[in-house]
């Protein structure tokens, strides 16, 4: 996110009154290599087993169990973490509006006694044997498998990249990880003069629009503080964003208006341009037009790391060529095996990588999980919903949500002819403080669906 955005319908409106209460949520923090508590040998048979216990594991494994259908210890998950993180507060601490430590909890304290909890890693995955190996060498076994385990963050794949995050001194920092959000905001207010370089990497990330949420969030800070002045030649500060992308976004309306918006505030636009190295001041890009590379020299640089599929995942036979869980883009049932499913960051479902996305495929997932164990066809149809809050500022937000094929479907558009473009007060209280409550509050818990509201 991980990054993200959960729309709400108006009966919803109600709990945004009280949405200003600070919780701290969490999402999943999951290095999915690290083994915990040992688990007992009995009981490792199960109806269904969720690998992962992020924001995609949490709310289908607490929707499955509110359906009634499932007894005691039924439904598994299965995460080493000792803490779930809410992913998309990142961009807030970051931008000093939030303190990371009030958006975690205790991975063990969600997950409700019904469920058996294996806090274990996963060795790997063998869906022919319809068994999952724990990285203490057991066995678990299932009728139905949900791999949902996020993506890994993969900080060394960017040369230099580990060493300059680790040193506090250094102008280099990262909202995407708990251990680097906390360096954002004071290397940001200490930084008055010299050349700011924001990165978007090649590949797939946790919420797209989140590389440049940071650059808006910091530049306004600048222009505060007198440091950074747009379009002007004598600015102390310059303000480059780099990004593997063609464009602002992978959304023509959206890429549109914050085109307009990088032009208007003085940003430098360096465009198919991929972070693949750092060597003390010096940033070298690969330029993915003619692969050549580039080196700027900055003062200030903020790097979203590159980011993939976890190992046990990618080489396990549920996996595509790309090591997502290839699975069908309607109905998120593998398109390998007929008991194995999949939703959230580890999916191959094409479409932007938020928690806002699972809160449309969970119920999907569900419905026709329990239809095919009723010995029917799934029906429900994923139609690629996701959204993204672009905080263009500090007090503004522009809220991004469309389908697949890039095809805006905007809540607020639908229910009020609300034309989300324009950046708004009202969004950004949603992703401050809203989104946080609910996420903690009904999401993890399987009872938030998004566009649809609180879910019964």
């Amino acid at each position: 996110m991980l990054a993200t955005c959960v729309p709400l319908q108006p009966a919803a409106r109600i709990a945004l009154r009280t949405a200003a209460t600070r919780l701290g949520p969490s999402l999943l923090l999951r290095g999915l290599a690290t083994a915990a508590a040992p688990v007992t040998s009995a009981g490792r048979s199960h109806k269904v087993v969720v690998v992962g216990g992020g924001s995609a594991g949490l709310n289908v494994a607490h929707q499955l169990l509110r359906t009634g259908k499932f007894s005691q210890d039924d439904l598994a998950i299965v995460d080493p973490a000792e803490w779930h993180h809410y992913q998309p507060g990142w961009t807030l601490v970051g931008g000093g509006l939030k303190d990371r430590e009030e958006l975690r909890r205790k991975l063990k304290d969600l997950i409700d006694p019904k469920l058996k909890f294996y806090n274990q890693s996963v060795q790997g995955l063998a869906p022919e044997t319809n068994s999952v190996t724990l990285g203490n060498g057991d066995t678990v076994s299932y009728q139905h498998l949900i791999v949902a385990p996020g993506i890994s963050i993969n900080y060394d794949a960017i040369k230099g990249l580990p060493e300059a995050l680790a040193d506090r001194e250094s102008p280099v920092s990262s909202i995407y990880g708990y251990e680097t959000c906390n360096k954002v905001f004071p290397n940001i207010e200490k930084f008055s003069k010299g050349n700011a370089i924001f990165t978007q990497p090649a590949g797939v990330v946790k919420c797209a629009g989140a590389p440049q949420k940071a650059m808006w969030l910091a530049l306004d800070h600048w222009k505060g503080t007198g440091a950074y002045k747009p379009k002007a030649a004598d600015s102390p500060i310059k303000v480059t964003f780099t990004t593997a992308l063609p464009g602002m976004f992978g959304v023509p309306k959206y890429s549109a208006k914050l085109e307009e918006l990088r032009k208007e505030r003085g940003v430098e636009g360096l465009f198919q341009h991929d972070l693949v190295a750092i060597d003390g001041n010096n940033a070298t890009f690969n330029r993915l037009d003619n692969n050549e590379k580039v080196t700027r020299k900055f003062d200030f640089l903020h790097v979203v790391p590159k980011m993939g599929p976890y190992a046990f995942v990618k080489n396990s036979p549920v996996a595509d060529a790309a090591g997502f869980v290839d699975v069908d883009q309607g109905t998120t049932r593998s398109n390998k095996f007929p008991n194995v499913w999949s939703i959230g960051d580890a999916s191959s479902l094409p479409t932007s990588k938020t928690a806002a996305a699972i809160t449309a495929q969970a119920p999907v997932l569900v419905d026709n999980l329990l239809s095919v164990m009723e010995g029917k066809e799934p029906t429900a149809i994923y139609d690629g919903y996701t959204s993204c809050p672009l905080v263009t500022q500090y007090g503004k937000v522009l809220l991004a949500e469309f389908k697949y094929g890039g095809v805006p479907k905007e809540s607020f558009n639908d229910w009020l002819g609300w034309d989300q473009i324009e950046p708004s007060r009202v969004f950004y209280y949603l992703k401050k403080d809203f989104f946080p409550w609910v996420y903690f509050n009904s999401m993890v818990r399987g009872t938030w669906g998004g566009p649809k509201g609180f879910i019964r």
